[in-house]
């Protein structure tokens, strides 16, 4: 049984069969997963008993699911850190407080089942386990998301088989599994029981190839077999070589082929796909055609089963990343779930397949005793990617290996290297972690900025460590294996990343950090419902809301993040100009013959017409220019839409769903955007709609408070980011702190104008604010200017007015940019409309709260009650605005959206403009031409009581 000096040792395991591939087979299987008997203890000091007593009675443990975790069924507690481990870095040993569970299984099997070799097959357990059968030990494995197989032949019976298994949380496998996720432990995939008949397959090796029109298939067996597939005419043994005809597999067109290898005693079924990867001239290849990827680096994650993944959400996951044009994903730091591949290869996307290998614990030690250059390890490292490459080494999907990530340089990662190329030529290698890139065949970084990216596309980054690697490492593609990461409000800058991406051929694309925030759900008392992060469940060491980084929130719901990047890499990129539309292909393979194309024409937000816009197809990488169709007259400013949508339904969208789309202005306004008529007359404003210190009190009949100047907005993760964080210098300023002094005000014949000073305590620095108030018939117009004094040097975080209103004024319209939230840097994806939605539906719930909901080059809102009544404000020029039931400092002190508690009011923010977004939260922050400076401003916007 395991004994303390297993929880001590370098070693991966014993006991476990050969590493193969995942393979579907005719020979009779038992999925041994549903209720197990559970006992849980807090060391791994406890004694270990019902695993070699055939008779031992579990009856007074408790039950727990398998596939699950126990931490999220009440045994001990999820924790979350970034690069930490949560125990002292003292290779190899785990610590003494040690949870452990202990689970047993009984099963019968059927009369059907056949005599002879059966295997016990473990998808995923998390970190260490030990496995008997029948009390008879089997062995113990670590590599918690790796297969471990272990031949249980000799221990089974007719009737009543117990399997009974041991697991420990920490083991010395923990310090290779440091990879920014929940610790969570526990039997979290599948397990099965597999007949493996006399003369059966174990294992094949797929090498289906695509050049010059033709395919070339052999598959290699451990035993003689027959190759057959019927579509085309195969019937061969196995180890034999078929060349012919057939239709390539890409992410764009995954064509797949059934292909059967059978013995006379077991038949198993492939999915084909035929490709070919290289490297050619430093880009990367499939079939011979540079490709780019527009990738996602994708953990398993559901909120409330952790890493325990089901068919509906895999295929869930899926069809959110074809929907948005996301063709690459990275395998983020593990393998999958096997099903993962089996749905990429049948959908299309590329995969970067990634071992389960992180070490990122020992970099805050100095990477002193990392196992990555220690020879203790050399077997563990070897045993995790051998089991890597061979479960999934037959998946199309599949266009490269990668190491793991972030766990520093030595000796271990080459060797790695060198027998992935030795077993798997056909695939090329990805490590970032090595500079140098001595032993890989991709230049990947993360997070490199946009001027960094540029550099090394034109092969003039800085020099390799050691000179003699530098030619190669400039022969090499360059991947950004993580970039844009997309913590809370944000990532900003996707659009100018996706412009190097696409100028250098050097650039094989890159993956967002990440696909998903981890957010474990949870309720409130009164049941409301909020996503915990890092010390929720009160850790001592732990790295907050790091963990909520995705680009859909905990429940898969889309965050403007994803809409913005689904814009900035959509397949066929739309432009307008006064004659004619141009239709680009960015895709690598495909022709646009699966899509349609729909105009329409809107009049300041007002559908004026329709049409289908005829487009042949044109073929990856070319562009045709189309002629705009008849319009009719229009007076106002007036946009044209182009739409690209499937002509007919695809398996993970319906006909008719959008890929992309592009706008362009036929007609400009011929004077500023407002919803009221003026007169030409300018007076002053009603004196009783001001308070004695000047401020506005009412509009018509509506009561009002403000507007004022305003600069603070909730910091953003981004704002709060590792990277030059903006946060402390704003707060430091007392920017969320700032006081208003009125310096005079005036009554003229035409004007009422009120100046103030805008300053924080124990600071000279100030914004000299003045307000002009006129009225133009039903319209009251402010005027602002806004001057800085004094040293401003750090942005701003926002510059506009803050005013609140009544709360009944819940619908909400505007004619600008939406329907979705935008800002200077991602903004993109936001077309010019006219748009509704209550002021609920303006909030976008960051599972931790900060600035959201802004909507940008607004020509004008209207905000209105149940009766219609409400407030109607017009901009000069355009402006942009967010509406909430809180207050920003609300936002501000909220750590859970379950904070946010409606107020008996709105408050309105109308902005001349916001700080950009940047992805500083991990990556380089705002770009300096999306950095809101002081500097003087003028704006005027209108207010109309209606």
């Amino acid at each position: 049984m395991t004994t303390p000096s297993t929880l001590s040792t370098c070693a991966p395991g014993a006991g476990r069969q050969v590493s193969r591939a995942r393979l579907r087979s005719d020979a009779p299987s038992l999925d041994i997963g549903g209720q197990w008997r559970f006992r849980w203890s807090p060391t791994a000091s406890t004694p270990a008993t019902g695993f070699e007593a055939m008779d031992f009675d579990d009856s007074a443990w408790d039950e727990i699911v398998v596939p699950g975790h126990w931490q999220l069924h009440g045994y001990g507690a999820p924790a979350y850190t970034n690069v930490n481990y949560p125990f002292p870095v003292d290779p190899p040993h785990a610590p003494d407080e040690n949870p452990t569970g202990e689970y047993r299984r009984a099963f019968d099997l059927d009369d059907a089942w056949p005599a002879g070799g059966a295997v016990l097959r473990f998808d995923g357990v998390d970190s260490a386990f030990t496995v008997w059968c029948n009390g008879i030990e089997l062995g113990w494995s670590t590599g918690s998301r790796l297969t471990a197989e272990f031949d249980v032949s000799a221990a089974l019976r007719p009737e009543r088989n117990v399997v009974a298994v041991r697991v420990h949380q920490w083991s010395p496998a923990s310090y290779l599994e440091d990879q920014d996720m929940w610790w969570l432990s526990g039997i979290f995939r599948d397990v099965t029981l597999l007949a493996r008949p006399d003369g059966g397959i174990d294992d094949v090796f797929v090498h289906a190839d695509f050049g010059d029109g033709a395919g070339r298939l052999r598959v290699d067996s451990a035993v003689a077999a027959t190759v057959r597939c019927a579509e085309l005419a195969i019937d061969m043994p196995s180890g034999s070589e078929h060349v012919g005809p057939v239709q390539p597999w890409t992410a764009e067109t995954p064509r797949l082929y059934e292909v059967t290898v059978s013995t006379p005693t077991e038949t198993v079924t492939l999915r084909v796909g035929f490709r070919t990867v290289a490297i050619v001239d430093g880009r990367f290849t499939v079939n011979g055609r540079p490709i780019l990827f527009r990738g996602v680096n994708r953990h398993e994650w559901h909120p409330d089963h952790g890493r325990v993944m089901d068919a509906d959400t895999m295929l869930a996951d899926i069809r959110l990343m074809k929907q948005h044009n996301v063709n690459a994903v990275r395998t983020s730091h593990y393998p999958p779930h096997p099903d993962f591949l089996d749905l990429c290869d049948e959908h299309g996307l590329w995969v970067v397949l990634e071992n389960d290998l992180e070490t990122h614990g020992f970099f805050p030690v100095g990477w002193r005793h990392n196992p990555s250059n220690d020879p203790r390890w050399r077997e563990a490292y070897l045993d995790r990617m051998t089991r890597t490459v061979e479960r999934d080494k037959n998946h199309a999907s599949v266009v490269m290996w990668s190491l793991g990530n972030e766990s520093g340089v030595g000796a271990n990662l080459a060797a790695m290297a060198a027998w992935v190329h030795e077993r798997d030529p056909s695939r090329p290698v990805h490590y970032e972690g090595d500079w140098d890139s001595g032993y890989v065949d991709v230049y990947s970084r993360m997070y490199a900025a946009h001027d960094e990216v540029d550099a090394i596309g034109r092969l003039a980054e800085t020099p390799t460590s050691e000179a003699g690697l530098d030619g190669h490492r400039r022969s090499i593609p360059f991947l950004q294996c993580e970039y844009a990461h997309a913590m809370g409000n944000g990532p900003g800058g996707l659009a100018e990343y996706q412009e190097l991406f696409e100028r250098y051929p050097r650039i094989a694309g890159g993956f967002v950090w990440e696909w998903i925030d981890h957010g474990v759900r949870q309720h409130t008392p009164d049941g409301r419902e909020f996503f915990a992060y890092g010390g929720d469940f009160g850790e001592v060491l732990h790295d907050g809301n790091f963990i909520a980084d995705g680009l859909v929130f905990p429940d898969r719901t889309p965050s403007p993040g994803l809409v913005e990047f689904k814009k900035v890499i959509e397949p066929v990129r739309i432009t307008t100009n006064n004659s004619e539309i141009v239709v680009r292909n960015n895709r690598d393979f495909a022709d646009t013959s699966d899509l349609s194309f729909e105009w329409s024409l809107a009049e300041e937000g007002s559908h004026r017409a329709a049409g289908i816009l005829e487009v042949a197809p044109v073929s990856a990488g070319e562009a045709v220019h189309v002629a705009i169709p008849a319009l009719p007259a229009t007076l106002g400013e007036t946009w044209l839409t182009v739409r690209a949508v499937l002509a007919q339904e695809a398996a993970w969208a319906p006909a008719g769903f959008e890929l992309a789309w592009g706008e362009g202005l036929v007609r400009a306004a011929a004077q500023p955007v407002s919803s009221p008529q003026r007169v030409s007359s300018r007076r002053p404003p009603d004196r009783s709609a001001f308070a004695a210190d000047g401020s506005l009190v009412r509009i018509g009949d509506l009561a009002v408070v403000g507007p004022r100047l305003d600069i603070w907005r909730a910091p953003t993760d981004n704002d709060r980011g590792m990277v030059k964080p903006l946060e402390p210098a704003w707060r430091a300023a007392g920017l969320d702190r700032m006081t208003h002094r009125t310096v005079d005000s005036n009554w003229t014949e035409h004007e009422f104008v009120l100046r103030t000073r805008v300053a924080a305590a124990a600071t000279d620095r100030a914004l000299l604010t003045t307000y002009r108030w006129s009225a133009d018939g039903a319209d009251l117009r402010l005027s602002l200017k806004v001057v800085p004094e004094g040293e401003w040097t750090f942005p701003l975080p926002r510059l506009g007015l803050f005013m609140r209103l009544p709360a009944d004024l819940d619908q909400v319209e505007w004619f600008g940019r939406g329907p979705g939230e935008a800002y200077r840097d991602s903004r993109i994806a936001a077309r010019i409309g006219r748009f509704e939605a209550t002021v609920a539906q303006l909030q976008t719930p960051y599972v931790f709260p900060q600035e959201n909901g802004n909507r940008l080059d607004v020509r004008w809102l209207r905000l209105a009650g149940a009766d219609g009544h409400g407030i109607c404000i017009s901009g000069e020029p355009s402006f942009a605005f967010s509406v909430r039931r809180w207050t920003s400092a609300d936002l501000d002190s909220a750590r859970h959206t379950c904070d946010l508690v409606p107020r008996d009011a709105l408050y309105l923010n109308i902005d001349v403009a916001q700080n950009g977004l940047g992805t500083a939260s991990c990556g380089p922050g705002v770009l300096p031409e999306h950095v809101l400076h002081a500097r003087e401003f003028d704006f005027a916007v209108t207010f109309t009581a209606r």
